[in-house]
């Protein structure tokens, strides 16, 4: 892949709670990374920890970077900011080009947490999102399982994935992991955004929790 690829990636940062009043605030940024590493292009916005509001923050980075030269949009998760569901779909139509959302852990799903923590029309709602969203299937950055391995190990990412096939899909993320582990460049560099400009407007309202740096909010969810 040529080294002036560039790719978008979005991750979101949170902390606080859903029941504070008035609810907290998560900081979504979307960076614009080249293959080799070179961070071109950076935008901000923000959603409600435990809302329903994702989606609109998401559309409205790809809006204020408006780069259609950056080929792919890659996502942290689908449920970050305490289960404030990502709409995939939604998301591609916005962006008009192929989504990958990415999560770097075995889950067995999301649905028994949305039944633990949501009920009524929040449920629903969420329940909605989740349904709609495409499979989660397992990626393994330098081959298939069983390609010269004497044993498979764990899959190095998953993925859900809409307009590219599973095959794209694995040379963009391993051609925007340059250490063949770890998150992809333009999730790691939209993640240290989000937390820098989250860490940037508590500091700017004082509305800093008590809640630690890496609160359960923080965690980009998928299942």
């Amino acid at each position: 892949m040529n080294s002036g690829t560039r790719a978008l990636g979005v991750a979101v940062s949170a902390r606080g709670r859903s029941d504070d009043d008035p609810p907290a605030r998560a900081t979504v940024a979307a960076a614009v990374v080249r293959a080799d590493r070179v961070v071109d292009g950076l935008s901000f916005s923000t959603c409600t920890v435990g809302g329903s509001d994702a989606t609109a923050a998401v559309a409205d980075c790809l809006d204020r970077l408006d780069r259609p030269d950056a080929r792919q949009l890659l996502l942290a998760g689908v449920a970050p900011a305490w289960f404030n569901l990502i709409d995939l779909r939604r998301v591609h139509e916005a962006a008009d080009r192929p989504v990958v959302a990415v999560s770097f852990e075995a889950s067995a799903g999301l649905e028994p947490h949305l039944y633990e923590h949501f009920s009524g029309e929040a449920l629903d709602r969420r329940l909605a999102v989740y349904e709609s969203l495409p499979d989660r299937d397992p990626l393994f950055l330098d081959g298939e399982p069983g390609d010269g391995r004497e044993c498979d190990p764990d899959p190095d990412l998953w993925v859900r994935r809409i307009d590219i096939d599973a095959a794209a899909a694995r040379r963009i993320l391993a051609a925007h992991t340059p250490d063949g582990q770890g998150r992809p460049e333009p999730l790691r560099v939209a993640r240290l955004a989000a937390r820098a400009g989250r860490s940037y407007a508590e500091h700017r309202t004082g509305s800093s929790s008590g809640a630690g740096s890496d609160s359960g909010a923080d965690a980009a969810r998928d299942g």
